[in-house]
């Protein structure tokens, strides 16, 4: 095993410390069984309560274009299913009993508003919103002190930690777009884009399947340009079958924040066309991507 070693300054020898060289190794250790996408998830919710804090209260009532649901409804949503990602994690019993609720309310079809609405009960639009500003802190806490692979529970297939808080990070990215759009403001996205452009990625196949349809192969070459310049690459590289582009186009259109038609992201083959067009990276039933020009900045 190997040790740090430092010099006896008045003695002039080297001396062996063991002892530190099992802190750093304990550490190295620990951080592997950590989930850092934890900390991406935390940057995205700061970056919605940096856009809606300062706003008075009419701001909850504002309509947006996606599907006409006001920021009450995005944020209540948000928070709604923090909690049951946070009890899949830490109090499974509670989760089981949550989802059970929540599917046989949807399934009888009763709303996602209706169903947060039941939740929590006569909770103001405002203490809702800072009932998720106080929740979210702490819960990525848990999940980043947390075995990244770890198997937990979800509506559909189990899933590990770390595709968990992705996929909270990936609804919060998503439906903070509509808030952004709706209040006018241009939005200004990190590279932890990358978890929800990933995402977007690995269910090119899951696209064409909630279409009842079969996935066309080669999967496509997928290039983009993250916010901070940098190029980020999936798949075998391939002249007949990519995507190029912004991530942030990118990762509009395979959350269905956006018709590809408004973006400038470049398909080459019929492939990556027909994908872009159906493009879903979130699980439950087939939706249809907005149509050209109907999710925009107000």
């Amino acid at each position: 095993m190997g040790v740090t070693r430092s010099t006896n300054k008045n003695k002039g020898e080297d001396i062996a410390h063991p002892t530190l060289a099992l802190l750093i190794k304990g550490r190295e250790l620990l951080e592997h069984f950590m989930t850092p996408e934890a900390l991406d998830f935390k940057e995205e919710c700061d970056s919605i309560a940096a856009l809606l804090d300062g706003h008075d209260d009419d701001v909850f009532a504002k309509e947006t274009l996606f599907k006409s649901w006001t920021v009450h409804d995005i944020v209540g949503h948000l928070h709604l299913w923090n909690i049951a990602a946070d009890q899949t994690l830490n109090a499974p019993e509670k989760f089981t009993e949550f989802i059970t609720m929540a599917m046989t309310s949807l399934m009888q079809g009763g709303s996602h508003q209706s169903l947060q609405d039941k939740y929590f009960g006569d909770k103001s639009s405002r203490d809702i919103y800072e009932d998720w500003k106080a929740y979210y802190p702490d819960m990525a806490e848990r999940f980043h002190n947390s075995d990244a692979d770890l198997r937990v529970k979800w509506a559909g297939p189990d899933m590990s930690v770390k595709s968990c808080i992705i996929a909270r990070q990936m609804e919060h990215w998503a439906h903070a777009q509509a808030i952004f759009d709706a209040l006018g403001v241009d939005r200004v996205n990190g590279d932890r884009l990358k978890n929800v452009a990933h995402i977007g990625v690995t269910t090119y196949s899951w696209s064409f399947k909630v279409n009842q349809m079969e996935p066309l192969r080669p999967k496509p070459y997928v290039r983009l340009t993250a916010p901070s310049g940098a190029i980020w690459e999936w798949n075998e590289p391939q002249d007949n079958h990519k995507v190029e582009g912004s991530a942030e186009e990118f990762a509009q259109v395979v959350t269905q924040c956006r018709n590809i038609e408004d973006t400038s992201l470049q398909m080459t083959g019929n492939n990556a066309t027909e994908w872009m067009k159906i493009a879903q990276a979130f699980a439950g039933g087939k939706e249809i991507p907005p149509p050209k020009g109907a999710r925009r900045k107000a």
